[in-house]
């Protein structure tokens, strides 16, 4: 939620070292948990504080959202040069290793957010208050969350419920199946459900719709169809949530926690920070790294032109379809809609690395935010992290895949599509699913998803250059945590 974090219990119990690597000394220099356990969870403004440190968290997933896309065969790395952050480059290139700062980066931050999960269920029975069950449940969607985060890039993990992971615990904690953490997911998002309420007055706050949508991810991603449809079909027959009809306005910031948004991470553009530290920021740093390089012109700012999309991506939309130029910015066709910008000077920006001519238009910069201090780093796009679209198109790949209503598979995928300025489809079997799955590719292009799409529904070594089956559907364990717990983790296949 947008609050400063000066306003919040700053807990950073992090798995392993401890610190968020990069910081600064005043950043990591805190109290320990441990000395002060006694005077906090004592009301319910010490839980409430404790809560939005972990909604903090989500902030840091923009790495995961970048990660996705540039993993995926929807985009390249990008950036200044083929050594512009050497880890991007090689997940591009199907080139990763144990040591690449990006996937080190994913692990430390999401554990680092699970502690802080866990350090409320640690308390959860010391003091009650009315509204208790509430902020528990906030908590448990938000724990399945970055446990979901940690299993879709490393499969087993080491894993704690209602205890933090503290420095020493790597000499006795294992890595868990993912098919246990699952089950925990599955339990926590049912409970989140069970006790939130369909509506918030402050935006920010999970719902229960967000719950049973995220419950559904879970149930999909393990092949479950039936649970997921039950669960997508909560969603979708409450009637809390529709389509945005304007498809052109849904990523604007003036039109943030919509109707279509089902679960959104909060950004600012008010308090930032710098390389040194990129998760203290409170804007989305993915924003800036997305942006044309040196740009000038209307409508849009400046950034780091990676996470670029491939010609094939951007032909993937019928000309007629009207997400085409609003999820994809087409810079030179942009450029010649624009010649009369700046008294006739148009619009100009420098080719970056793998320049394609396209960016992800969703999640760029645009003219008139804050951006305090840094321009690049402090972007307040918030991310659309589920949305109506995904839950129907979620919902119609469990119906197809299970069996079930192939009727009301097409429906939802039609809601899409005719959304989309397309016309209905009323394949079934093999072909329904096809179409599921290049619509979802099209319609949440730019939001990462696409290639953990490809790995779980087993298309990825078809469609993306350089993957090796059996090794690049789990990405490898950093190599510093496996030397701090001994040497005692295997390391993921193939690495």
């Amino acid at each position: 939620m947008k609050r400063g974090k000066n306003n919040i219990l700053f807990v950073l119990s992090l798995l392993l070292i401890g610190l968020l690597a990069g910081c600064s000394d005043d950043f990591v220099t805190v109290t320990s948990p441990d000395e002060n356990s006694e005077d906090f969870f004592n009301s319910e403004a010490d839980y409430q504080g404790a809560l939005i440190a972990s909604y903090d968290g989500l902030q840091w997933t923009y790495i995961n959202v970048m990660l996705g896309e540039i993993a995926s065969n929807n985009t390249l790395a990008g950036g200044e040069s083929a050594i512009d952050v050497p880890g991007i480059q090689e997940i591009d290139d199907m080139r990763h290793t144990p040591i690449n700062a990006q996937l080190s980066d994913v692990w430390r931050w999401m554990y680092a957010a699970v502690n802080r999960t866990n350090y409320i269920m640690e308390f959860k029975d010391k003091t009650d208050f009315p509204g208790k069950e509430q902020v528990l449940a906030q908590n448990t969607f938000l724990r399945a969350y970055f446990y979901f985060e940690l299993v879709k890039f490393f499969g087993d993990v080491p894993f704690s419920v209602d205890q933090r992971i503290l420095f020493g615990d790597q000499d006795e904690i294992e890595r868990t199946p993912k098919a246990v953490i699952f089950e925990q997911m599955e339990a926590d998002l049912i409970f989140a459900a069970e006790n939130l309420p369909p509506s918030w007055a402050e935006t920010g706050r999970v719902t229960k719709w967000g719950a049973l949508a995220m419950l559904g991810k879970v149930y999909l991603y393990q092949g479950k169809y039936q649970q997921a449809a039950a669960a997508l079909n909560q969603v979708i027959n409450s009637g809390a949530h529709s389509l945005i009809q304007d498809y052109s306005t849904i990523f604007e910031n003036d039109n943030e926690n919509n109707v279509e948004s089902v679960f959104e991470i909060q950004y600012t553009d008010v308090q930032g920070a710098g390389f040194g530290c990129l998760q203290c920021s409170e804007g989305n740093v993915a924003v800036g790294f997305n942006g044309p390089r040196s740009f000038n012109g209307p409508l849009f700012e400046s950034g780091f032109s990676f996470n670029v999309p491939t010609q094939e991506t951007y032909d993937l939309f019928d000309d007629d379809d009207l997400r085409k130029d609003i999820a994809i910015l087409n810079i030179e066709k942009f450029a010649e809609e624009n010649q009369d910008f700046n008294n006739g000077a148009g619009v100009s920006f420098t080719e970056g690395f793998e320049h394609t001519g396209y960016f992800n238009r969703k999640y760029i910069p645009r003219v008139g935010d804050s951006n305090i201090p840094d321009q690049n780093l402090t972007n307040p796009n918030n991310y659309r992290a589920i949305r109506y679209a995904d839950v129907l198109l979620m919902a119609a790949e469990a119906l197809a895949q299970g069996g079930g209503n192939a009727g009301l598979a097409q429906q939802y995928l039609n809601q899409v599509r005719n959304r989309a300025g397309l016309e209905d489809i009323s394949t079934s079997g093999g072909a329904l699913l096809d179409a599921i799955y290049l619509e979802r590719r099209r319609e949440l292009v730019g939001e990462g998803q696409h290639f953990f799409d490809l790995v779980r529904t087993g298309r990825a070594a078809q469609e993306i250059e350089g993957f090796t089956p059996g090794k690049h559907e789990l990405f490898p364990i950093p190599e510093i945590e496996i030397q701090l717990a001994g040497n005692r983790w295997e390391q993921n296949p193939g690495y």
